[in-house]
């Protein structure tokens, strides 16, 4: 039984000049040929998700930006995957012009693909999960979510891993097979809540009136930050020692943090005009994520 080689690699200097001349022009065609496949592919990528924006936007309750990072997040992943599949196939074609026998390659590929693919179940899970993540929508980049108990904002999201930016600048890499639950904090509108600590010895209709009165101004002063009015101004519970006035509004995707902390201060103020203190042992509320 003979062997024979996959192909042979010039050696001489008159091997390479006749390769040259007769087998590299037939290489141009296909080097052309994958360049615009790409361009079209990203034109045509461009196109259709504009389209869906505009409809997205029209239809859903997700505002213009939520929707365009989402499109992004797609753009970039399917840019990603169809730039393998062409390697993939300019591959193919490479060697095939260059007499190499693809189907003995392929079958040894197939038998060491068999092999690695044991040993990158991991792997499977990571890019079947993450393509659940990207077609559902359930987070792109640019949201604040908490993923795997790890809560920061998504700077990169592909089949395989979510990358995240905590409020301290860390970046955390998060395998897409460890996520079983993504909580988004910034899809749609985002919401205030405030527990406010009293004493019983407060008057608890005016510390509800000051409650009342400070997120009456917040709403007043920022117009443009989405809030809606009060969901609920009320005594959410009793404990042991204190009452606990509870403050809950809509605001605009995102800015949660920002005018909850703005709210805790007015609240402060408006409290202390009045007299009234605060309850020891309060507990947490609005907290932050970012």
């Amino acid at each position: 039984m003979s062997w024979e080689p996959l192909f042979l690699i010039p050696s001489t200097w008159s091997e390479w000049r006749h390769w040259g001349q007769n087998d590299a022009p037939r290489l141009i065609p296909i080097a052309i040929g994958l360049l615009v496949a790409y361009a079209m592919f990203r034109f045509a990528i461009r196109r259709l998700l504009h389209a869906m924006i505009t409809r997205a936007t029209a239809l859903r309750r997700e505002g213009l930006e939520a929707v365009e990072r989402r499109a992004k997040t797609l753009t970039s992943t399917l840019n990603w995957l169809f730039s393998i599949f062409l390697a993939f196939v300019g591959s193919v074609l490479v060697l095939d012009n260059l007499e190499v026998n693809v189907g003995a390659l392929i079958a040894g590929v197939g038998i060491a693909g068999v092999a690695v693919g044991l040993g990158a179940q991991t792997l499977i899970r990571d890019i079947i999960n993450g393509t659940f993540i990207l077609v559902e929508g359930q987070y792109s980049v640019g949201d604040i979510v908490t993923v795997a108990n790890v809560s920061g904002e998504v700077i990169e999201i592909n089949p395989r891993r979510t990358v995240l930016r905590d409020a301290d600048g860390s970046i955390h890499t998060v395998p897409n097979s460890a996520i079983a639950v993504a909580t988004n904090h910034t899809q749609g509108t985002s919401r205030i809540l405030l527990d406010v600590p009293v004493g019983y010895a407060t008057d608890i209709d005016r510390a509800l009136q000051v409650v009342r009165e400070a997120y009456e101004g917040l709403l007043a002063d920022f117009p443009n930050e989405g809030l809606s009015p009060a969901k609920v101004i009320r005594v959410q519970s009793l404990a042991e020692n204190r009452a606990i006035i509870r403050a809950s509004g809509d605001v605009r995707s995102g800015r949660q943090w920002e005018m909850t902390g703005e709210l805790r201060r007015r609240v402060a103020v408006g409290l202390r005009a009045e007299g009234i203190a605060l309850a020891g042992n309060a507990p947490p509320s609005g907290d932050e994520v970012h």
